[in-house]
């Protein structure tokens, strides 16, 4: 999963896409980005937060992008089970 595949796989469990920025930054949205501030090991990083009224909440910082957008991918999946968008299927 990476940055051009994300919205498509959170499409497909009900993530309206209003809900999720990629690439920038923008209002009341999830939102996952390169950073160009070097990390603790001098290279660029990926950040992932929800941004509200120009301040960023829950940031993390990852320093690969699979890893941020699996991140992304779970918190907003495991907000789907919880309101009982999708779940298991009966069997």
């Amino acid at each position: 999963m990476n940055l051009e595949s994300i919205l498509d796989w959170l499409r497909a469990v009900g993530v309206p896409s209003e809900v999720v920025s990629v690439g920038a930054e923008a209002d009341n949205a999830w939102c996952v980005l390169r950073s160009e501030d070097s990390g603790e090991d001098g290279q660029p990083g990926w950040e992932v937060f929800w941004r509200e009224q120009g301040n960023r909440y829950d940031w993390a910082r990852f320093s690969s992008e699979h890893v941020a957008c699996h991140y992304l991918f779970g918190r907003l999946t495991w907000a789907q089970v919880v309101r009982g968008a999708v779940g298991v299927l009966p069997q």
